[in-house]
């Protein structure tokens, strides 16, 4: 199992971030959707991250949230220790990337759609 926590998870059904969890729910990949905007994804309720959720045993993260706005998150990241996080396009971050890899977590700058339609996820 890939157990994928999605951050920066919304209700919008116009946006990527609903779009990966779709994908990632046809895919039979659990998900986890963790963000500031509250509702539920598919069913599951978006957890918030202001609080901070314990996630245990997480494969991969994919980000959805703007570099300037991920620096305050940077150690809840780190804690849920997944194998690699995903860097969407526009949340590309060199600095937190860095601080991954650090932690030999891979860090892999891109678009989970295009990779769970490639068979690359």
């Amino acid at each position: 199992m890939k157990k994928t926590v999605i951050i920066g998870a919304t209700p919008n059904q116009s946006r990527y971030a609903y779009l990966a969890a779709e994908r990632l729910n046809e895919n039979d990949i659990e998900f986890i959707p963790v963000g500031i905007k509250k509702g539920n994804v598919l069913g599951k309720e978006i957890l918030d991250l202001k609080t901070y959720p314990e996630i245990s045993d997480v494969d991969t993260m994919t980000l959805y949230i703007n570099p300037s706005h991920q620096r305050e998150w940077y150690d809840y990241f780190l804690k849920l220790n997944p194998k690699r996080v995903i860097f969407n396009p526009g949340a590309e971050n060199p600095e937190l990337e860095k601080l991954l890899e650090e932690k030999n977590i891979e860090a892999v700058e891109a678009c989970t759609l295009v990779m769970l339609s490639t068979g690359q996820y």
